[in-house]
């Protein structure tokens, strides 16, 4: 038996998350407190009480999906259980690497803040947009991109399953892409409610900016091989860490074959630590027959437990 852990991405916030876990684990509400410690900001009171809007904000967003995932997986320690790899979806995979050991968690989190800030100002509010594509394959996904361009930028910047692929770039591109899209035989495409075109080449100056705060971290080989989201390659050794979560920004993420990958080394159990259960129905999608158990709260920890014959804890 394999256990993967997958850690989720912005989108899967909510008020109130995290909090239950934190009420219920000594560990969990330690993580929290050196989250709020790492950036001087209440960041548990804002995740468990809101407002919603504000835990909204992408430099909100990015450490409290963050603090919650790496407080879930504590969570799991403290049952026995651990990942035997790794992957992480955008910002999830900060989440990865803190828990398989490479990144100091107060690190990440002053990170990933950062990373929100420089993601949010690369590109004027307005200007950019994404877009969900139902229907097409990423090839048709990047041929309705090609030729919506028109001297703009617009490109995939998320494959989540089959079916599902998410482009990014400036506004009237994605639009065009949209039209395009239905022409190829796309259904059901959308624009998504984000603040800016995450993993788009627009990103690039936020790309430049996160180099520079890297180079002030150490970093360590992780403890078990984490699969990237760049090329859906594995990290394992330090040398492979900061370069990758530079070309993350503004790459897109390829997360139908980061399941691939996981699944090639022998992935047999699938726990999806932190809010929300998106990835779990992507990897339904994605794996025949794999099945991801959700960890968000301590029904669901309690869940996972007793189906891994895990002790039941404190």
């Amino acid at each position: 038996m394999k256990i993967a852990f997958l850690f989720p991405g912005q989108g899967s916030q909510s008020v109130g998350m995290g909090k239950r876990l934190a009420d219920a684990s000594p560990a969990a509400a330690d993580v929290w407190r050196k989250a709020d410690e790492a950036i001087g900001f209440p960041l548990a009171r804002l995740c468990f009480e809101g407002p919603a809007e504000e835990l909204a904000l992408t430099v909100n967003t990015q450490p409290a999906i963050l603090t919650a995932s790496v407080a879930a997986a504590a969570v799991l320690a403290e049952r026995g259980i651990s990942p035997d790899l790794c992957a992480g979806h955008s910002l999830g995979e900060y989440s990865a690497l803190v828990v398989a050991g490479a990144l100091g968690f107060a690190d990440a989190v002053r990170l990933v803040r950062k990373r929100g800030e420089f993601m949010q100002d690369a590109v004027p509010v307005g200007t950019g947009a994404m877009a969900a594509l139902m229907g097409l394959d990423v090839e048709t996904a990047e041929k309705a991109c090609a030729e919506a361009a028109q001297g703009e930028v617009v490109n995939v910047a998320n494959i989540n399953s089959p079916g599902q692929i998410v482009i990014a770039g400036h506004r009237a591109a994605v639009e065009r892409a949209l039209k395009g899209a239905a022409a190829l035989g796309g259904r059901m495409s959308v624009v998504l409610p984000v603040s800016a075109p995450f993993h788009s080449a627009l990103m690039k100056p936020a790309a430049d900016r996160l180099a520079a705060e890297l180079e002030r971290v150490a970093v360590r080989a992780p403890r078990v091989p984490i699969v990237r989201n760049v090329d859906a390659g594995l990290t394992t050794t330090a040398d492979d860490v900061k370069p990758f979560l530079i070309r993350q920004v503004a790459s897109p993420v390829r997360w139908t074959d980061c399941l691939a990958a996981l699944a090639r080394e022998g992935a047999t159990v699938w726990l999806e630590v932190g809010p929300g259960r998106v990835l779990s129905g992507l990897l339904k999608r994605t794996i025949q027959g794999a099945r991801g158990l959700a960890v968000e709260d301590p029904d669901s920890l309690d869940a996972v437990a007793a189906a891994l014959g895990a002790g039941s804890g404190s």
